[in-house]
């Protein structure tokens, strides 16, 4: 049984199988928005897929060992506390989770060569925190999903 969030999620048996999860998880994310602000979410969301195709899974990939690292702590803890279920463990810190995370892709967007991707994401990022609370309870499940397999 794997103790770790880096054994879990970066293993190089599993990762394709967790980069294809959390994929479908920011799909499945951004398709339950609604209204007003869920409608430019999914504008910008189908952008950037138009943009370049097949750059939410490579994006995922690319992000995953620092999203690791960021969540790190938190899995710690809540192994810590006796386990459980992640997504309430993570749900009850979103405020800090949801820091954790962007403050990754907040990073990496600065960092980014690409104009449009950076006006996409700066169009996105005002309502980021909220959005990052609302996926965290998806987030725990699946990594548990993970860590049931490891």
């Amino acid at each position: 049984m794997a103790d770790t969030l880096k054994e879990i999620l970066l293993d190089s048996s599993r990762r394709p199988a967790v980069v294809t999860d959390l994929e479908t998880l920011v799909d499945e994310e951004v398709s339950d928005k609604g209204g007003v602000s869920g409608a430019v979410i999914k504008t910008g969301f189908a952008a950037v897929k138009k943009i370049k195709p097949g750059i939410i899974g490579s994006a995922v990939d690319s992000l995953l060992d620092d999203f690791t690292a960021a969540l790190e702590p938190f899995y710690a803890d809540f192994k810590g506390q006796g386990g459980g279920d992640f997504g309430a463990y993570l749900s009850s810190r979103g405020d800090q989770a949801a820091d954790a995370l962007l403050s990754v892709t907040d990073a990496r967007a600065a960092k980014s060569s690409r104009d449009s991707i950076k006006k996409v994401y700066e169009k996105l990022r005002p309502n980021g925190k909220k959005n990052v609370e609302e996926a965290l309870p998806r987030l725990g499940k699946l990594i548990d999903k993970h860590a049931a397999a490891a």
